[in-house]
């Protein structure tokens, strides 16, 4: 059976038989896999063939993953799953911060990193913002009243709060007619909320819609809930607002989220 096109992954690992389990592991799931053995050489790779999923260290000679995931960030959408042997919750979250999507602690189960991979891909790609036209097809009437909190627009796709404006199906996002620069995770995060339409979604909620139903169990760790947090804190940063003094989301003390009222 043919690879198909678009099921393209690189793996950036120093440690060869890690390396080669993670080629294993993705091909075997149906994957074309290209292989760095340094931060560096797999920025190239993906710029190169532009793959759908990249498996990152932490720990790496030269540029670390941290880095090296900022890199990528910069050039591809590709979904980044950072894996680290450290204990410490706070490089998973670091890793988050960098631009990952997620992490797995080593050592891990293949499975396990499959069903996470899988449970992604259902997450289509991210567009950065709508185009000009097509905003313009959607705009608002002079005079007419604003919509309410997560409310469509005419056209029945958008999702609008204040401003920001969502189309799920087409993973395009603005704010203000400007274009967000958003993570797959960050995005499915904006989208949940909107689609809620003020109501409160909670931080399990948030991480088992992230996760999908690959693990068929509703647990979820404090790890899982504070990687919530971070994604979060990302997402109002490069919406430009503070928990302080939010114009689209709030917090809700010890519960999770909702838009502003």
């Amino acid at each position: 059976m043919s690879v198909d096109e678009n099921r393209v992954a690189v793996v950036i690992e120093d440690e060869a038989d890690i390396r080669q389990l993670l080629s294993d592991v993705l091909a075997s799931a149906g994957f074309e896999v290209h292989a760095a053995a340094s931060g560096l050489e797999g920025i190239e790779l993906v710029r190169e063939h532009r793959p759908v999923v990249t498996t990152l260290d932490v720990s790496m000679p030269g540029i670390d993953g941290f880095e090296t995931a900022k890199r990528v960030r910069a050039i591809s959408s590709t979904y980044i799953v950072m894996l680290t042997a450290r204990s410490e919750e706070i490089d998973a979250l670091q890793g988050l911060e960098s631009g990952a999507d997620d992490y797995v602690t080593k050592p891990f189960r293949p499975r396990e990193l499959r069903a996470r991979i899988e449970a992604m891909l259902r997450r289509p790609r991210v567009h950065s913002a709508a185009p000009a036209d097509a905003a313009a097809d959607v705009e608002a009437p002079a005079g007419a009243a604003p919509a309410a909190a997560g409310a469509p627009t005419d056209d029945g796709a958008w999702l609008e709060h204040r401003g920001l404006r969502v189309h799920p199906a087409m993973r395009i996002v603005s704010r203000d007619g400007e274009e967000c620069d958003l993570t797959r995770s960050e995005f499915d995060i904006l989208a949940e909320l909107l689609a809620a339409r003020g109501r409160v979604v909670g931080k399990t909620d948030l991480a088992l819609m992230l996760r999908g139903d690959s693990y068929g169990s509703d647990y979820v760790s404090d790890a899982d809930a504070r990687a919530i947090e971070v994604h979060m804190a990302n997402l109002r940063r490069k919406l430009g607002e503070t928990p302080s003094n939010p114009r689209w989301i709030e917090t809700v003390r010890g519960v999770g989220y909702r838009l502003t009222r």
